[in-house]
């Protein structure tokens, strides 16, 4: 089992989504004001990352990483939605400034970010606020949560990824296949 799995294991006992539930469907406007829903990717894997806030150093340097691999994404049938508070007209100019070649999902009601439980107590100056923790979650075809990684690396995550999506493909083929 490669590292990025361990970690995802270990999120369970942290109050996190657990691995094996099913995950909990939404219906958000993306950066084209555009409905995604997931059910609509039933049959596919999704990739659903969740970051604090557009165009700041750590979520810029995790969607340009996520997008500089895109293509092995894709070639692996993996839908990307990157998810935040901030606003389709956000979402739009972030998009265009860096290129990103994915959706991202305006959630300005925290409805996503509640059910997905992604929101945390943070500090800054002192002063205590809920905010948006990164974390990610992989869904299976059929819909449930196979991977889940909390507290990411903005730099490294898209791969770290990308190798453990790869191992879980696999491990369900041979399943599927046994």
């Amino acid at each position: 089992m490669t590292n990025g799995i361990l970690t995802a294991l270990v999120s369970i006992f942290i109050g996190m989504l657990k691995i094996g539930r099913k995950a909990p469907a939404f219906a958000l406007k993306d950066q084209d004001g555009e409905i995604q829903q997931l059910k609509e990717q039933a049959g596919k894997w999704v990739l659903i990352y969740f970051y604090p806030k557009d165009d700041t150093p750590g979520c810029t340097k995790e969607a340009c990483t996520i997008a500089e691999v895109y293509g092995d994404f894709k070639r692996l049938g993996v839908t990307v939605f990157g998810v935040s508070k901030d606003s389709v007209k956000s979402h739009k100019k972030f998009t265009e400034k860096y290129s990103l070649p994915f959706g991202l999902l305006a959630d300005t009601e925290s409805e996503m970010l509640t059910s997905y439980d992604v929101l945390v107590e943070k500090s800054m100056f002192g002063k205590k606020y809920v905010g948006i923790a990164r974390v990610s979650y992989v869904v299976n075809p059929d819909g449930k949560i196979v991977a889940v990684y909390p507290d990411v690396d903005p730099a490294t995550h898209a791969h770290t990824l990308l190798r453990d999506i790869k191992a879980l493909k696999k491990t369900a083929k041979i399943a599927s296949a046994a």
